[in-house]
């Protein structure tokens, strides 16, 4: 009986995978619609490769969470988290997120997705473990934006309300630890 319903499972997971990822190619396509009625989008075709690897990553980076671990606390860790490193490099390469693009801040906060990945990948993908590198990456992020806040306070106070994601996903992934989830 275990078995049938696991299959089952799969069957409706599957299902949903290519709707996903062409909701993700709509996504990227997007732009090319909008250009049609404004000039105030203007992308080109660098920036067009730039969404579908972002987006590629993001669906990739999601599928490998669902795939971990089957405990609802632990993959919406995740999607806080996915979501955290969207938010930065999307707002990273767009405008800067203090400041324009051609300070170091954008780097660094790049930097604070790389410590999240690494401390997830030390701790093996383990829910407490895990727990502990998005909490680091909030304090990260908190602390480069208050860095960054004279140069300019409104990106600075943006750039750390996103540093709630990171925390948001550590409580979840904490949770998720709590109950046993890997």
């Amino acid at each position: 009986m275990t078995g049938i319903a696991h299959s089952a499972e799969g069957q409706r997971g599957s299902r949903l995978r290519p709707a996903l990822w062409g909701l993700a190619a709509l996504l990227v396509a997007a732009p090319l619609l909008i250009m049609q009625f404004t000039k105030e989008m203007n992308w080109e075709g660098e920036d067009f490769l730039f969404a579908a690897v972002v987006i590629g990553m993001v669906g990739g980076a999601a599928e490998l969470a669902v795939r971990m671990s089957r405990d609802a606390f632990y993959r919406a860790g995740a999607a806080f988290a996915i979501a955290a490193a969207f938010a930065i490099v999307w707002a990273s390469a767009a405008v800067g997120m203090i400041g324009d693009g051609d300070n170091n801040f954008s780097f660094m906060f790049l930097g604070v997705i790389g410590l999240a990945i690494a401390g997830a990948a030390l701790a093996r993908f383990r829910a407490s473990g895990t727990a502990l590198a998005m909490a680091v990456a909030g304090v990260a992020q908190v602390a480069v934006a208050a860095a960054g806040y004279a140069i300019d306070p409104n990106g600075a106070v943006i750039s750390a309300v996103l540093g709630g994601l990171w925390f948001v996903a550590a409580a979840l992934f904490r949770v998720a630890g709590q109950r046993g989830a890997r």
